[in-house]
C-alpha cells in the first residue's frame, strides 16, 4: 500500500546556535532520578523505577494486559501525589472509568484523556505538567503534518519523534503500547524500538494465569530481566516466589518430567521441564516445542540417537516448559535430554534432582554461568540433589549442603538421574 507524504518544511538552524562539542571528563552528570512504582516485579525489569524524562515502549499480543498494567501502574504513582495522564486512542473515558473500578485504580491524580491527534495531545501536555504519560496505543496516534493513515510507518515515526523530544526537554516519562505482528514483533518501524530508552514484552498466554513482563532492551539497567504477574479478576498481582509458584501443579514421579534452572536478568527459575514421546502415526516424526527453541531441541535429539544409542526416528516428540515462560537459554539441554530419555524408557526421573547443564555434540555435558545462584534457589525450595558438569562442580564444591552430582557425559548423568541406587559419580556429602 503506497502512501502521500506531505511536505515537512525544513528548519535550517543558524550557525550562531550550533553547539560546541564538550570533553567528556568535563561533562556534568546529573544524578539519576527515578519514580519507584512501589510494584516490585515491575521496578525489577525497569532498573529500579521509572528514569525522568525515559521514554519506554510497552508490546504485546492483544488482549494480554498491556493496559491493565500501565493503569495499576499509574495508579500506585498517582498515590505517591504525582500527576499521570492516560492517553487512550482505543477506549472511551467510561470504558477506562469502567476498567479502573475494577481493578480498584481510580483516584484524582489518574486523568483520561481520549485523544490520537498528536497536536491536541502536546497541547494539553504544554498547558499542564504530568510527571508521567501513557500513550494507549502508538499505532492510533497521528500528526495533521502527514496526510498517511494513522498506524502507518511514517506516522508512528513521526509521532514517536515529537514525543520523544518533549519528554527529553520536559523530564516527563512516557510509556508508548505498541502493537504486535503475528510474528512478536512491535508493528512498525523497527527503528522504533532504537529510537526509546526501554523496550518491555509483555508475554503470556490467555489460557495461563501468568504473564511474565520481559525488558529486552534498557538504557538504565540490565536487559533480558523478568517481573512475574498472575492475572487474576482484580487486575494482575506479583507473584513473589516464581519458582515456586510454576512447580505448584508438578506431578512427582511422572516419566518425562523434570526440574531445570534458568537465569533470566539476575533472576534463577525453578521450571518444569515436560517431554513426551509416542511412536509416529505419520510418515514424518512431529517435533512440537513448546517454551523453548525448536531448532536446538532438534539438535539434542540427534545427539540422543547417537551418543544415547536411542532411535527416535519413529516416535513423535512434544517438548513443554510448564507455565508459559519461553528461554532460550543452554543450561536447559541436559534437562531436555533426561526429560526425552525418561519418557521414551517410561522411567521417572528423582522428584527431589534438579538437572542442571549445556551438552555438547559430542555428548559431553558443559559448564554453565552463575552456577552458585541456581544452586541456592533449588536449596531454597527444599531440592536434596543436583546433577550438573564435573566443571562446575570443581569450582564449587564445599559450599552447599544439597548434594551435588558431577557428570562428564549423558550416560553417566542417566545412571544418577533414573533412581538407581548404589551407583554415584563424583558427588558431594548432603
Amino acid at each position: 500500500m503506497e502512501e502521500t507524504i506531505a511536505p515537512i518544511r525544513k528548519k535550517e538552524s543558524p550557525l550562531g546556535q550550533a553547539k560546541t562539542p564538550i570533553p567528556l571528563t568535563k561533562i556534568v552528570k546529573d544524578g539519576e532520578e527515578r519514580t519507584a512504582t512501589k510494584v516490585a516485579e515491575f521496578d525489577r525489569v525497569m532498573g529500579g523505577g521509572i528514569v525522568n524524562g525515559s521514554i519506554t515502549l510497552v508490546g504485546g499480543d492483544p488482549g494480554i494486559g498491556k493496559s491493565t498494567l500501565l493503569l495499576q501502574i499509574g495508579y500506585k504513582i498517582a498515590l505517591q501525589n504525582k500527576k499521570i495522564l492516560y492517553v487512550s486512542g482505543e477506549e472511551s473515558a467510561k470504558q477506562l472509568k469502567m476498567r479502573a473500578e475494577r481493578l480498584g485504580a481510580s483516584c484524582d491524580g489518574l486523568e483520561i484523556l481520549p485523544e490520537n491527534d498528536l497536536g491536541l495531545i502536546l497541547a494539553v501536555l504544554d498547558k499542564t505538567k504530568y510527571d508521567i504519560v501513557v500513550v494507549d496505543s502508538i499505532q492510533t496516534a497521528y500528526t495533521q503534518e502527514l496526510e498517511s493513515a494513522p498506524g502507518s510507518v511514517s506516522q508512528i515515526r513521526e509521532c514517536a519523534y515529537h514525543l520523544i523530544n518533549f519528554a527529553k526537554a520536559s523530564g516527563t516519562s512516557f510509556f508508548l503500547v505498541g502493537h504486535v505482528t503475528k510474528e512478536g514483533a512491535i508493528a512498525g518501524p523497527r527503528v522504533l524500538e532504537h529510537m526509546v530508552d526501554t523496550v518491555l514484552y509483555f508475554e503470556g498466554e490467555r489460557s495461563h494465569t501468568y504473564r511474565i513482563l520481559r525488558s529486552v532492551k534498557n538504557r538504565f539497567g540490565s536487559t533480558n530481566e523478568l517481573g512475574i504477574f498472575q492475572m487474576t479478576e482484580q487486575g494482575l498481582s506479583e507473584v513473589k516466589n516464581p519458582s515456586q509458584a510454576f512447580l505448584s501443579e508438578r506431578r512427582k514421579g511422572s516419566p518425562g518430567s523434570v526440574v531445570v534452572c534458568s537465569i533470566e536478568g539476575t533472576r534463577p527459575l525453578l521450571l518444569e521441564l515436560q517431554a513426551l514421546v509416542a511412536p509416529s502415526t505419520f510418515g514424518m516424526p512431529q517435533r512440537i516445542c513448546s517454551g523453548v527453541d525448536n531448532r536446538r531441541v532438534s539438535i539434542l535429539l540427534a545427539i540422543l540417537e547417537k551418543r544415547g544409542k536411542m532411535n527416535l526416528s519413529k516416535y513423535d516428540v512434544f517438548v513443554n516448559l510448564a507455565g508459559g515462560v519461553k528461554t532460550e537459554e543452554p543450561a536447559l539441554d541436559l534437562g531436555i535430554i533426561a526429560a526425552v530419555a525418561s519418557s521414551f524408557q517410561d522411567k521417572p526421573i528423582d522428584a527431589d534432582t534438579v538437572v542442571i547443564g549445556e551438552v555438547g555434540l559430542n555428548g559431553e555435558i558443559r559448564t554453565v554461568n552463575q552456577m552458585e545462584r541456581r544452586i541456592k534457589e533449588a536449596e531454597k525450595l527444599g531440592f536434596k540433589r543436583c546433577v550438573l558438569s564435573l566443571g562446575n562442580l570443581s569450582e564449587i564444591r564445599g559450599r552447599f549442603s544439597i548434594q551435588l552430582v558431577g557428570a562428564r557425559e549423558i550416560g553417566e548423568a542417566f545412571n544418577e538421574l533414573f533412581i538407581q541406587k548404589g551407583r554415584r559419580s563424583e558427588t558431594q556429602g548432603k
